[in-house]
């Protein structure tokens, strides 16, 4: 099971936090935040305890989600199986609505045929997948547009 992300947002920004607290605060173990040091991420001075500054800490976590992405270049969507940017195979792509502006891109990898998905809105289809022909089809029907009332009611009328 991969880890949940570290939120940065939840670093006191003006505070000098101990080993224990990052490690409390994040969730994280405090070996972690130590290899976290060792890393690069700068601490307050060479004593113990090992204070670390908020803003030091947030700016390090920052940079590291940032090197953490792998934006796709265009015509590619990324397959997690292959955990490589990936292009459709046949060149065949769907485009599914979710509201007014946004939808789903939906494609099959050219490598090892896992389908493979990709948020966009529909003003970026030009630039996400130029020269490919999309195919674009409507949301599907929501349950509250049913036509008839559901007769499942645990209320009973006397």
């Amino acid at each position: 099971m991969p880890a949940k992300r570290i939120d940065p947002r939840l670093i006191k920004l003006h505070q000098s936090h101990s080993v224990e607290d990052v490690a409390r605060i994040l969730g994280r173990h405090k070996h972690t935040v130590r290899n976290w040091i060792k890393d690069g991420l700068p601490t307050v001075d060479g004593n113990r305890p090992v204070l670390i500054h908020g803003h030091d800490l947030h700016a390090y976590l920052k940079i590291r989600r940032k090197a953490g992405k792998r934006p796709c270049p265009p015509r590619t969507i990324y397959c997690f199986k292959c955990r490589q940017p990936r292009a459709p195979a046949f060149d065949m792509i769907e485009f599914t609505f979710k509201n007014a502006t946004t939808g789903s891109l939906t494609a099959l990898c050219e490598t090892c045929e896992t389908v493979m998905h990709r948020a966009a809105s529909f003003a970026s289809l030009p630039s996400i997948m130029p020269n490919l022909e999309v195919q674009i089809r409507g949301a599907g029907a929501r349950i509250a547009e049913r036509t008839t009332p559901s007769l499942n009611c645990d209320k009973r009328k006397d």
